[in-house]
């Protein structure tokens, strides 16, 4: 079976997400889904695979639905199964930057440019590219002359902007991240502290990597994914990275025949923070696998 991927995100008023949730996981697992949704008043983040026909089964059903309508989507395939089983989590945010008055659903967020019009404008020398991921995401790929905030989470973004960026200084200001959905809360942030000029890639860069040729590509390395894949290259294609489950953090084939390398308990990564303590839960959750 080749499994159709598809990664949607929408910020939308949600009256009952706790009753959606019921409902969507049932009909996703009644339609062979895999995958991870997430729910909060704000919107739905989801990335969720399976076949053509139970994938289509779900987008027209959210489509259709009153309070959450049409979205784009972006989609990739690949041979082996990216997710182990559906979940649909309540969340407080569907995409935590911890300002809970930052909402896209009420306020503006920065101007979206096409794929095919973004490396116009990251090759102008008044703008600044910020990379919107995390710090082991940049590792992996980033945009040609991108900053990289060096963040560990995103809800230290916010912190980044205060004390690098100023909007009397920085007068364009563009973001990128995986799908997209950061940086609607990213330049909506940015709008409200004063910025002027912000732009964001529509539909993050896995739309670019879909739609830029790789000739005309200013991407360099590969993509984070957040599912059994962990990477994908130029293409939408798997890599040969794989995860650390001691840290969380994307290992190479180079890194994995290093000697601080065990398997589901250390990487050259954390092999220095391990702990005697937890080295024992590690190698224990590592049995039962």
């Amino acid at each position: 079976m080749t499994w159709v991927v598809a990664t949607f995100y929408k910020f939308v008023p949600l009256s009952e997400p706790g009753a959606l949730r019921v409902e969507l996981l049932e009909r996703c697992l009644a339609w062979g889904l895999r995958g991870t949704i997430l729910l909060a008043s704000e919107g739905l983040n989801a990335t969720v695979a399976g076949d053509r026909q139970g994938l289509d089964l779900l987008l027209d059903w959210l489509h259709s639905h009153p309070e959450v309508g049409p979205f784009s989507h972006q989609e990739s395939t690949t041979a082996a199964a990216p997710f182990e089983r559906m979940k649909v989590k309540l969340k407080r945010e569907i995409v935590t930057l911890g300002r809970p008055e930052v909402n896209p659903a009420r306020q503006e967020v920065g101007t979206y440019i096409h794929p095919h019009n973004w490396n116009q404008v990251i090759t102008d020398p008044e703008v600044v590219l910020i990379d919107a991921r995390n710090d082991f995401e940049v590792e992996l790929g980033t945009f040609k002359g991108a900053v990289n905030p060096q963040t560990h989470s995103f809800r230290e973004l916010p912190d980044y902007v205060a004390n690098h960026l100023d909007p009397a200084q920085h007068k364009k200001v563009a973001m990128f991240c995986t799908g997209g959905i950061r940086c609607e809360k990213a330049t909506a942030y940015l709008l409200e502290r004063g910025f002027e000029q912000v732009y964001h890639l529509q539909g993050g860069i896995l739309n670019y990597l879909k739609t830029v040729p790789e000739d005309d590509s200013l991407w360099q390395g590969d993509c984070f994914v957040f599912d059994e894949r962990v990477a994908v290259d130029h293409h939408l294609q798997p890599t040969d990275h794989d995860l650390c489950l001691g840290c969380g953090h994307p290992i190479s084939p180079a890194e994995k025949a290093s000697p601080h390398y065990e398997a589901g308990i250390s990487c050259p990564h954390c092999y220095e923070a391990l702990t005697p303590e937890k080295r024992v839960r590690l190698a224990a959750r590592q049995r039962y696998r």
